[in-house]
């Protein structure tokens, strides 16, 4: 028997009855408030996908026997929409989180799906709620797309039933005062990921267990934490985000923006992608070197004591780069240059408004913007 695919051409509509008003921008927390509307898909293994729905933002009504909350049959994606320059709405680069949930979804037996079907889908939300989307340079909306197993029974094996589900919420600046620094405790006693793990997909089961160590860091004054991995220290990730690092060769003046490599360890950021493509279009090779490859907090560490160390940053779909200034590592700080005056070092600073110029529609890059609506 063929299985019904998703299939966006489907999708059944239900208004609701109450329609918010926008928030004042300044009112906007990340993740607190969400707008009228969800999109709900049900899927089964003798059937595939349902009719898609997108209705009412409300309660989902689960089995307490249901397979996510025993066995933890969980990812998710974060992805944004934005009102443009010239008032378009529109997804940052929605391929690269579709290529990454259907692979997390491969990972613990869940179903894929058609990429394209599912960004259609979302496109559709988004219109039912585009008078939610907040206006102005950093405003924007944040889509969490996450599919469950729903199966209803005790004991580990492939869901025969699950639920994708995406929900949006109007969030502001990360950083709404402009950047701010952070201090990070480079952490050896706990591991984010390692080798043949799941530390490259998305599922929430990889992210309860890091509070804790944050927690742990935070009580000695850090804002996160600096992964480290391995018997040589590697640094994998800093909190939830990918990791930067610029080092400059004193003998040549050259410098090299380096990052871990796509090993299997790290998550695939779609804003880390976009760094190391932009870098190596936008940065003189002459003077740049763009590496993926390991750096050790060791080397990190002698780097700082010799002045080759410039700047790092972290990177992610909230924040795009999040500055760092200090390292915490066995009783040693590693201080991080910054610009005079700013919170921020200057590569950091530079990267951060390249996107934010193609997110706002200030700047053409390719394929990246995909145009929901035109609001004109």
């Amino acid at each position: 028997m063929t299985l019904a695919p998703l299939d966006a051409s489907e999708v059944r509509v239900s208004i609701t009855e109450h329609p918010s008003e926008p928030k004042p921008n300044d009112e906007l927390v990340f993740g607190r408030s969400f707008t009228d509307h969800m999109l709900t898909v049900e899927w089964t293994a003798d059937k595939g996908w349902a009719i898609p729905e997108i209705k009412p933002y409300q309660n989902l009504s689960l089995d307490p026997s249901a397979f996510v909350f025993h066995y933890a049959f969980e990812l998710f994606e974060g992805m944004k929409a934005y009102r443009t320059a010239d008032n378009k709405i529109t997804m940052f680069r929605p391929d690269m989180n579709m290529k990454r949930m259907n692979k997390s979804a491969q990972r613990i037996c869940l179903p894929t799906f058609d990429p394209e079907e599912l960004i259609t889908l979302i496109g559709k939300l988004i219109q039912q709620d585009k008078h939610l989307i907040p206006q102005g340079k950093g405003y924007s909306l944040y889509i969490r797309p996450t599919l469950i197993g729903t199966t209803a029974a005790l004991g580990v094996s492939t869901p025969d039933k699950a639920l994708l589900y995406v929900i949006c919420s109007p969030v502001g600046p990360y950083y709404k005062t402009g950047f701010k620094a952070v201090k990070l405790e480079a952490t050896d006693y706990a591991t984010r990921a390692w080798p043949g793990g799941c530390g490259d997909k998305k599922l929430g089961a990889n992210y309860a267990p890091c509070v804790l160590p944050q927690l742990q860091a935070a009580s000695r004054g850090y804002q996160q934490n600096l992964w480290l991995f391995g018997p040589k220290n590697n640094i994998t990730e800093v909190g939830t985000m990918n990791a930067f690092f610029v080092f400059r060769d004193s003998e040549t003046g050259k410098n090299e923006l380096v990052t871990a490599p796509l090993d299997g360890t790290i998550l695939e950021g779609v804003t880390r992608d976009s760094i190391l493509n932009l870098a190596k279009e936008r940065l003189d090779p002459k003077k740049w070197t763009i590496s993926e490859r390991y750096c050790t907090i060791g080397e990190v560490a002698e780097k700082s004591k010799i002045g080759e160390l410039v700047e790092a940053f972290g990177s992610g779909t909230a924040a795009i780069v999040s500055p760092i200034k200090e390292i915490g590592w066995k009783g040693e700080q590693i201080d991080i240059p910054l610009l005079p005056g700013e919170q921020t070092g200057p590569l950091t600073k530079e990267v951060a408004h390249w996107i934010n110029q193609i997110q706002y529609g200030e700047v053409e890059h390719g394929d990246w913007s995909r145009v929901i609506t035109d609001l004109n």
